[in-house]
């Protein structure tokens, strides 16, 4: 399975108040695993930057102008392609990244994402750990993934998709979830097919560490157990 945990950075909360998207980032996972393939880039909102969302990501109106604005290709359509069919991840991203994204989309006369194909691990977090602190930060806290550049350099669109990802790896079942035991193995049997190689037989069987003592408390035990006793029906055959 193909995914794409993304996060976004905005002027605002809604974009029907004419708050815009001002940085993507997305992270690409295959079978449960980060690998290696990223998407960034900031966007020129085309709008002022109220402080309350730059004290959050500390990206300025004259920083953010000089940026391509969303219809660029290299924004939208570039985003589009890295998402592909892939499955979307993103924190709250029901409530506010999806729709968010999609609003850009439709004004932008782009095709939406599928509102049926994320996965929101707020929303996961909640069911797993109910009546505990959801945001990133707490799941971050709980899973003990460093933080240490967030908290110095603040929030990023890369940054916090990178983070989630790891999050979500967590939350859907820590570091194994990447492993696929189903991938073919090179062929190790010298046989011509391919598969797992045979299991080695020892070449004698491990010596006994139950001591002569044990034994001897053990069938004690059994004797007083009675006839209909589980273990004298197992040792009787």
């Amino acid at each position: 399975m193909r995914q794409i945990v993304f996060d976004l950075e905005t002027t605002g909360f809604k974009f029907s108040e004419g708050h815009r998207i001002v940085e993507i980032g997305a992270v690409e996972m295959v079978n449960g695993a980060v690998t290696g393939r990223n998407f960034h880039t900031y966007v020129n909102p085309e709008r002022d930057m109220p402080m309350g969302a730059y004290e959050v990501h500390g990206l300025s109106a004259e920083f953010l102008s000089e940026k391509p604005i969303f219809t660029h290709e290299s924004v939208a359509q570039a985003f589009l392609d890295f998402v592909a069919d892939a499955q979307l991840v993103a924190h709250n991203g029901i409530g506010f990244d999806l729709p968010f994204m999609n609003a850009e989309l439709e004004a932008a006369r782009l095709k939406p994402l599928d509102k049926d194909n994320i996965v929101d691990t707020l929303h996961l977090a909640r069911r797993k750990f109910p009546g505990a602190p959801a945001s990133l930060d707490a799941l971050c806290a709980r899973f003990a993934i460093d933080t240490s550049i967030r908290q110095r350099d603040g929030h990023g669109a890369l940054l916090d998709s990178k983070l989630l990802a790891a999050v979500y790896i967590e939350l859907t079942g820590g570091a194994q979830a990447g492993l696929d035991f189903r991938r073919e193995e090179a062929d190790v049997s010298g046989g011509g097919k391919r598969g797992r190689a045979p299991a080695r037989q020892r070449p004698r069987p491990l010596d006994s560490l139950i001591t002569d003592q044990e034994r001897a408390a053990h069938s004690a035990l059994i004797a007083e157990l009675g006839d209909d006793a589980i273990w004298k029906k197992v040792l009787a055959g």
